[in-house]
């Protein structure tokens, strides 16, 4: 079987994050607006392609203060860099588990990144559609990225942390 292509279906997917703040405590967040393509052979997923763009300024963190400074040239610059990028280069399969490799690219510096995925499995839906899913983490350090602004504590330590936490979860549904 060759690769199909998937699409994600938004209302059944996110791309989550959690980062330290005040060094302590953790805030998270999630992109709303992003598109990407999949192509992807349930029975061989070594031979899987992806690529997703994220809408910078879809960030939500249940603050829009919070929401607005990270939009900001202090950290994405929302209306220079519109989108963030990641393209696959290699999907390597160890049973259910998947490291997929890709660049990721925020504010015009892209840098590799290794996904810690799994495939959940393929189903079909009560409307007789395919669908698979997925989940995947990864942790990249933003200061790589550009996203330097960080403000001293008075007590010590930082406002922000440097490590940042992904998590995504995605359901994909066969194209026609």
């Amino acid at each position: 079987m060759a690769n199909a292509t998937w699409n994600f279906d938004l209302s059944h997917s996110d791309i989550a994050f959690k980062v330290r703040h005040m060094m302590f405590a953790k805030v998270s967040g999630r992109f709303t607006n992003w598109t990407g393509t999949l192509e992807f052979d349930p029975e061989n997923p070594g031979d899987a392609t992806t690529s997703v763009s994220i809408e910078t300024a879809s960030i939500d963190t249940a603050n829009n203060d919070r929401d607005n400074h990270l939009r900001s040239g202090d950290f994405f610059d929302a209306e220079t860099f519109p989108t963030l990028e990641f393209k696959s280069t290699g999907f390597k399969t160890e049973g259910k588990k998947l490291l997929v490799e890709g660049n990721l690219t925020i504010r015009d510096q892209t840098h590799p990144v290794t996904l810690d995925a799994e495939f959940l499995g393929k189903v079909v839906d009560p409307w007789g559609n395919d669908r698979v899913g997925f989940s995947a983490t990864t942790i990249i350090n933003r200061k790589e990225f550009g996203l330097t602004w960080n403000q001293a504590m008075e007590a010590g330590g930082v406002l922000v942390g440097e490590k940042i936490e992904i998590e995504i979860n995605v359901q994909a549904v066969k194209a026609g």
